[in-house]
């Protein structure tokens, strides 16, 4: 009898275990098993340098979605964003990225716009500022330091 539960309880023990890393893939993975709560957003930008697919996407310095998808058409970053579905978008909303302190990550901060209309699900944003690169700059200043001697 004292065998039958010892057994017993590892035996739940080790359900209890399994379920516990089961939980913990799904959320870590970021796995919607039951639909997402996001829509889609699209965004074209001249250049996307250091932007992540998984990056986050913010509002006033709060994360409001993530980058879903970066890929290249007629020769502009064609950016996914999913948005959570409590927010609102305004279609003249600006969509710039921005770098999280001097050599972070890089993300997509969306400045509000004052127009009464709302970006659609699968809608576009326009008004874009594309990623400032700071290689360019410095070589810049660089050749026209030596271009003035």
């Amino acid at each position: 009898m004292n065998r039958l539960s010892i057994e017993t309880a590892v035996g739940l023990f080790l359900i209890f275990g399994l379920a516990c890393l089961a939980y913990l893939a799904v959320k870590l993975g970021d796995v919607h098993l039951f639909g997402s709560d996001r829509y889609v957003v699209k965004a074209r930008f001249a250049n996307v340098s250091g932007l992540k697919e998984g990056s986050s996407v913010e509002i006033a310095g709060v994360s409001v979605g993530k980058v879903s998808r970066i890929s290249l058409d007629n020769y502009q970053a064609f950016v996914e964003l999913l948005i959570d579905r409590g927010i609102k978008i305004q279609e003249d909303a600006i969509a710039s990225i921005r770098t999280q302190g001097i050599i972070g990550d890089k993300y997509i901060k969306i400045s509000p716009g004052g127009a009464e209309e709302y970006i659609p699900p699968n809608g576009v944003l326009s008004e874009t500022e594309s990623a400032v690169d700071i290689e360019e700059l410095i070589s810049k200043y660089i050749f026209e330091q030596k271009a003035e001697r």
